[in-house]
């Protein structure tokens, strides 16, 4: 912005992107973190509260008026569930998932949802976090965690745990696929198999190299917790693309 300013306002880039930088810290400052950058690049950065805070609305659904994403989730999640109930009732139960075919590559992705689900349900089990409804019958777009609540995202000094590439990049994947669903491109469509996909390969690196068991769960347990959170929060948004976005129903189980 500054850059292209500089020309029409006769000011030079760095002088106008410290005023422009000094006008949002007045407004955003605890949200954002703003650095100045040669020759004249605004870098935002979120600040650590705002990401724990938009991680745990992720994950049970309550980040307030301005949380449009929930809103949306809750609505298509009702609709899903009035659906199922309907099933139910007529006593049409869903057909093994082998006579439901999805494209191939889909299965990865259903993979990866299901294997969220298996995995914070075992933890309620081992009493790592504690459910208030820890036997569901569907896939739950949201998790109704009793405790510990708020999840330790941030530790002591008020920095995220989650310092791990894998960690940041699963967080950076969730950041862009949201991002889509809350603000799509009229001018372009959006390959969401391609979008599920990505997530799911950035939750493949993120649980083959960020433990949560053993020795984690033992000395770091709020780490493992934070872990989880981050697990539950990608659950959440695999469960709404798929469901949503692909028309993929997104398994508990496989």
């Amino acid at each position: 912005m500054s850059l292209r300013l500089s020309k029409s306002q006769n000011r030079k880039a760095m002088e106008l992107a410290s005023a422009i930088a000094s006008d949002l810290s007045g407004i955003c400052k605890d949200v954002f973190s703003i650095q100045i950058v040669p020759p004249g690049w605004i870098n935002f950065e979120l600040t650590h509260s705002t990401l724990a805070t938009w991680l745990q609305s992720l994950v049970v659904g309550s980040c307030g008026e301005e949380g449009e994403i929930n809103s949306k989730f809750k609505t298509c999640t009702e609709r899903r569930q009035s659906i199922q109930n309907s099933k139910l009732k007529n006593s049409c139960l869903l057909p093994p998932l082998s006579q439901c075919p999805v494209p191939n590559s889909l299965f990865a992705v259903e993979y990866a949802h299901a294997r969220c689900c298996s995995l914070v349900l075992l933890a309620d089990r081992e009493g790592l976090i504690k459910l208030r409804e820890p036997v569901p019958n569907t896939s739950p777009a949201f998790w109704d965690v009793i405790s510990p609540n708020p999840l330790p995202w941030l530790n002591c000094n008020g920095t995220l745990r989650l310092n791990h590439p894998d960690e940041r990049r699963l967080i950076g994947e969730l950041i862009q696929v949201v991002d889509k669903i809350e603000c799509p491109d009229v001018n372009s469509s959006v390959k969401w198999e391609k979008v599920a996909l990505n997530l799911s390969q950035a939750f493949e690196k993120f649980w083959s190299n960020c433990r949560i068991w053993g020795e984690v769960k033992i000395t770091s347990p709020e780490l493992a917790q934070a872990r989880l959170g981050l697990l539950m929060a990608t659950q959440s948004v695999l469960k709404f693309v798929l469901e949503e976005n692909l028309g993929v129903f997104a398994p508990l189980e496989l």
